[in-house]
């Protein structure tokens, strides 16, 4: 019979932990050297590329064969250059540019950038088709709306990340395309029938992994086609679907079990237990752990071990599996090719950008930029215009939020308090991102118009399927990148 220290080892294998800051504590290496299977880091974690580098060198000193990890999408959602915005194009970008060469070689330097400092595996790329233009968290995170473009980009993307050095991991299978809801702060549900996921969601999620994707990420969504109530990351319906149908054979990883769409009413470890009976792997715990976290977390495993409640075969599986792609991920940099190529995303950004109605020069601009905040899997990443570019010389950044728009009655906000009134004879740029979700936004846009219909709109989000004002100059630039401002930057400062 299998000794709880067994079931212990085992119990730490199938985790992914996280910590707090730039320093890897104490305790987190302790866990690493009784069998911890990886560590994730976000934003909190990240500095600077070289205190990444040491972050993840710390890990690996504790246990080489920890799988360090962290989303690397390019474009909206960066962890390496969380503190700057990302030098490379975003899916939604890549999409648009169409271009598979290119997709290649942005997943090919983001893989180069991962191998240099440390990390094994990329959360990334996103395999959702954002069939929903209103969905909260997809957007500009996928390579688009249709499932076949989405499908070939994928499998790009893919290849080149993983050809770099850095393994893939496929997200958010079976799909978070076609949501209304964030699963950080609720539980989605699709209600489509199964040939439409088939058909739709599916695709891109089978091209990945015939492209040899390392790993598929759960959603903590509810596909009513496979399971009435239970999101995939607890449906073994869903884990049925990915092994059987679509043949794989890899790592599982949960999504962070801290969001609401899988700890609201039960908590992390009994999140921890349904995620690991119904087929995870590796279970993405979520940001900013505490030991007594983590440890309630192997309680709860060991603990639905002895009653029988989580078979310890199923527990064994797991772990065989994440040390399987453990070693994978080492063949991987063992045969890593650099593929620096930056230019790849300045050329996709470029392609990408889209201009309806006449566009002049807008050198020295007076911006308006509109920030109504972002999703938790964007976080606070710096975005619009380059501060030293060529718009903004001799012009004036203004920031909004919606705490600066008051009523239209508002006696408190007189001209000397409100951007729009202040406005003068300066070319007028305004910035958003997915203004079509954002009524604030939208009123002060239509403001805009109406005091300066020369004006230009840039939306930096995912484009509104309607014009938000008839007329009205829009650019598109499907993301908020260093490499999308660069290029609209260039467009805006030249016209068309």
């Amino acid at each position: 019979m299998t000794g709880s220290l067994d079931v212990t080892a085992l119990a730490h294998r199938v985790l992914l932990a996280s910590f707090s800051g730039p320093v890897v504590p104490p305790w987190l290496l302790a866990r690493l050297e009784r069998g911890l299977g990886g560590v994730c880091l976000y934003g909190d974690n990240v500095r600077d590329l070289a205190q990444v580098g040491r972050a993840t060198a710390a890990v690996h000193a504790a246990r080489p064969e920890a799988i360090t990890t962290l989303d690397e999408e390019g474009g909206d959602v960066t962890r390496l250059y969380y503190r700057t915005g990302s030098p490379h194009a975003g899916a939604a970008v890549l999409g648009a540019a169409d271009d598979e060469r290119l997709t290649s070689m942005v997943g090919g330097d983001i893989g180069t950038q991962l191998l240099a400092h440390g990390v094994d595996l990329d959360l990334g790329p996103v395999a959702d088709v954002n069939s929903n233009p209103a969905n909260p968290v997809i957007g500009v995170r996928s390579f688009g709306a249709d499932a076949g473009a989405c499908s070939r980009h994928v499998a790009a993307w893919v290849r080149g990340l993983q050809a770099a050095g850095a393994g893939a991991c496929l997200k958010h299978f079976p799909g978070h395309g076609d949501t209304a809801a964030d699963s950080h702060l609720d539980l989605p549900v699709v209600d489509r029938p199964l040939e439409v996921l088939r058909e739709r969601e599916l695709p891109p999620f089978a091209a990945g992994i015939a492209a040899g994707a390392v790993a598929v990420m759960t959603s903590h969504v509810v596909l009513r086609a496979l399971d009435a109530c239970a999101p995939a990351t607890f449906s073994p319906a869903a884990t049925r679907l990915l092994r059987e149908e679509l043949g794989f054979e890899g790592l599982v990883v949960s999504d962070a079990l801290d969001m609401r769409g899988a700890s609201a009413g039960r908590g992390v470890p009994a999140a921890a237990v349904l995620a690991l009976r119904a087929g995870a792997d590796l279970l993405c715990l979520g940001p900013g752990l505490a030991d007594a976290s983590l440890e309630a977390v192997v309680a709860a495993v060991t603990d639905a071990v002895a009653d029988g409640t989580l078979p310890l075969g199923r527990l064994r599986e797991a772990a065989d599996r994440v040390d399987t792609a453990s070693a994978r991920l080492a063949g991987l940099r063992a045969l890593a090719q650099a593929a620096p190529a930056p230019q790849a995303s300045a050329e996709a950004a470029t392609l990408a950008l889209s201009v309806t109605g006449s566009l002049s020069a807008r050198t020295g601009a007076q911006v308006l930029q509109l920030d109504g905040g972002s999703n938790q899997a964007v976080g606070h990443v710096p975005w619009g215009l380059p501060v030293d570019g060529r718009v903004l010389a001799g012009g004036e950044l203004v920031a909004m939020s919606p705490d600066d728009v008051g009523p239209p009655d508002d006696l408190d906000v007189g001209p000397d308090d409100d951007p729009v009134a202040r406005l003068d004879d300066r070319p007028v740029v305004v910035l958003v991102r997915d203004a079509g979700r954002q009524a604030w936004a939208r009123a002060v846009i239509e403001r805009v118009a109406a005091r300066r219909p020369d004006a230009v709109l840039v939306e930096m989000g995912w484009p509104d399927p309607e014009p938000l004002v008839e007329g009205l100059t829009t650019v598109c630039t499907r993301g908020a990148s260093q490499a999308s401002a660069q290029a609209l930057d260039r467009l805006l400062a030249e016209g068309r």
